[in-house]
């Protein structure tokens, strides 16, 4: 009985024409009706010679091309390897590590070691008088100041600040006097100013928690240091001229006019003065503002700086500004007010038990 066959040869002939990769399907048939064996057998012999030859061609031809498959799948975006061929075209490197930095272990006894060597023990004066603050309430009538400074003025005291100022009840002033001086001569005179008839009490804040606070008002050059002095002379010299040709005038709200040139560098063009002059403003304006400041006053030459901080806070505010160069300053001296205690609830009545159990019944103490 002759079985009826039918066989497909599939066979993917890769050709390659420099961009992308064909396949090719070549179907071989063989039919078999009513032929004997032998003839079926060299028939599947002679296609598998064929299929050989062919796919020995197709090697070949692979051998020849000249793109690689990985870079031709990226022209096909649809085909479902593209990814990892993607991935295998674009590794990605690594960032080089971050370098490790551990700082020192110290224990505690290197640690306070270095301490005292790099910065030492804080010397301490004794023969230096020490800053007190007098805080005087007085009676708002004439002559008042003037008894109290006689007083500091015979004990030999030099008074760094005195502020006088009216309160929120008539007749009554309140005096601010910083001073320095030993602790027994200040206590001294203290007690002193108390026997006054003007004045109702003296405080001393020197130990005590307290705000102060002082305004400064200085008038800085935005010329640079170096045409600091030129800008002195030049003003100097202008004043001099003006008030020996009288040209001074009192205007209308009492301040004195008088015929003034603008100074301008010589070394310097007018626009290179005037972006330096910028440059400054914009230097001194940072610096105030950094301290809490403002500027409150520019001219061509000079700007007005306003601070209202502590007094040990305007002295540094001072000594960097100095390098801009201060034509002139004035400051209004310390006013200061005591600090609020906070006090809970259960403390207070803690101190009012402890108040109570310190009285004395007299019920319990032996006769006579």
């Amino acid at each position: 009985m002759i079985r009826r066959s039918l066989c497909f040869f599939d066979l993917k002939n890769t050709i390659c024409d420099g961009r992308q990769l064909h396949t090719v399907n070549t179907p071989s048939t063989s039919k078999n009706s009513g032929t004997p064996s032998l003839l079926t057998q060299r028939t599947r012999t002679t296609m598998n010679s064929r299929s050989a030859l062919l796919f020995g061609q197709a090697m070949r031809a692979s051998a020849k091309c000249t793109t690689p498959i990985v870079q031709q799948v990226r022209h096909n975006s649809r085909d479902a390897t593209s990814a990892i061929a993607y991935k295998a075209l674009h590794r990605r490197s690594r960032p080089p590590p971050l370098p490790k930095i551990d700082p020192p272990s110290w224990s505690p006894s290197e640690a306070v070691t270095n301490i005292v060597h790099l910065y030492g023990q804080v010397p301490i004066d004794v023969t230096r008088p020490q800053r007190h603050i007098l805080n005087c309430l007085v009676q708002n009538e004439p002559g008042v100041l003037s008894r109290v400074s006689g007083i500091l003025a015979a004990r030999g005291f030099n008074i760094d600040s005195l502020v006088v100022c009216n309160t929120e009840v008539a007749d009554l002033s309140r005096m601010t006097i910083v001073l320095r001086g030993k602790d027994a001569v200040v206590e001294q005179a203290r007690r002193q100013l108390e026997d006054l008839v003007p004045v109702w009490a003296v405080l001393d804040y020197t130990r005590a928690a307290i705000v102060e606070r002082e305004l400064l008002l200085a008038k800085v050059s935005i010329l640079g240091p170096e045409h600091f002095h030129e800008l002195l002379a030049h003003h100097q010299e202008m004043y001099e001229e003006a008030l020996s040709a009288g040209e001074f005038e009192a205007t209308e709200d009492g301040s004195e006019s008088g015929k003034y040139n603008e100074y301008h560098p010589a070394s310097l063009a007018p626009s290179q003065a005037l972006r330096q002059k910028h440059e400054h403003l914009q230097a001194i304006t940072t610096l105030a503002n950094q301290f809490g400041g403002k500027v409150v006053d520019i001219s061509n030459d000079s700007c007005i700086v306003e601070l209202c901080a502590k007094p040990t806070r305007l002295d540094a505010f001072m000594k960097l500004m100095s390098p801009f160069g201060i034509l002139e300053s004035a400051r209004s001296g310390m006013m200061a007010l005591p600090r609020t205690s906070m006090v809970s609830v259960d403390e207070a009545n803690k101190e009012k038990a402890e108040q109570v159990n310190d009285v004395v019944d007299a019920s319990m103490l032996p006769p006579g």
